[in-house]
């Protein structure tokens, strides 16, 4: 029952969150600035953390607390992590495929997600023991067997040079049967319902990760770090339907 009412909780602060980033979303005024690693975050970003910290603050006084625009704040066993918006990049532009994540971590392993994507009409969230859901729908990975027949999906070619798996990921996507570079959470969602196979994360930050590795795990696929460890904090991940894992993380490690 504690599970149900904290992903209840999760996806009571995506609400607020959409009620705030949604709005702002291709507002001519919208103020954007650049961070120190000179990525762009904007006044939505702000506002939407603080918004889901002022809730957890109310509903959850005693747990911890890790954002992406405000950092860590300590707390008990229990840790909330935060991205107010993934795809920043896209959200000032004004291409809709952004959201944000939502994760519960305990003892070190995520217990529950959620994903809203406001701007095209998609949440998805996931708890343990409780199955992957796409607006009210549960979902599943699919039951493609060989690489030859994959899909692929990756973040971006720029993040895979930097991380020096340009090499490697050239060669997956040599190896499957398609490839499209979604991004973001996007891509791992898009694994966790089925319609790709393989998604690749050369670059990221826990809260990147967080929420995604519960609904991959909890629609029967695996989310793992390229050593093939669940894990969130390695600052790269493989998400697959779990039967091509060993053959893709084979090939990134070639």
């Amino acid at each position: 029952m504690e599970r149900r009412h904290d992903l209840r909780l999760a996806l009571e602060l995506a609400d607020a969150a959409n009620a705030v980033t949604l709005p702002r979303f291709r507002a001519s005024d919208l103020k954007v600035e650049t961070k120190p690693d000179m990525t762009p975050v904007s006044e939505a970003d702000r506002a939407a953390e603080r918004v889901i910290r002022d809730r957890l603050a109310v509903a959850r006084p005693g747990d911890a607390v890790c954002g992406e625009e405000y950092g860590e704040t300590p707390g008990g066993g229990r840790r909330w992590i935060i991205d107010p918006i993934d795809g920043t990049k896209n959200y000032v532009r004004g291409i809709p495929v952004w959201g944000t994540l939502i994760a519960l971590e305990e003892e070190g392993r995520i217990v529950a997600g959620v994903v809203a994507a406001p701007a095209i009409g998609h949440r998805w969230w996931a708890a343990e023991g409780l199955g992957a859901w796409r607006n009210s729908e549960r979902i599943s990975v699919s039951a493609v067997s060989d690489l030859s027949d994959a899909q692929l999906s990756y973040n971006a070619w720029s993040s895979a040079d930097e991380a020096g798996m340009g090499d490697a990921l050239a060669e997956l996507e040599r190896r499957t049967w398609r490839t499209r570079g979604y991004g973001d959470f996007w891509s791992h969602m898009l694994v966790a319902e089925g319609a790709v196979d393989v998604s690749v994360e050369p670059i990221a930050a826990v809260w990147d990760l967080a929420p995604l590795i519960i609904i991959v795990q909890e629609a029967g696929g695996l989310m793992t770090d390229f050593a093939g460890s669940p894990r969130i904090d390695a600052g790269h991940a493989v998400a697959s339907n779990g039967i091509l894992h060993e053959a893709a993380l084979g090939v990134l490690n070639g």
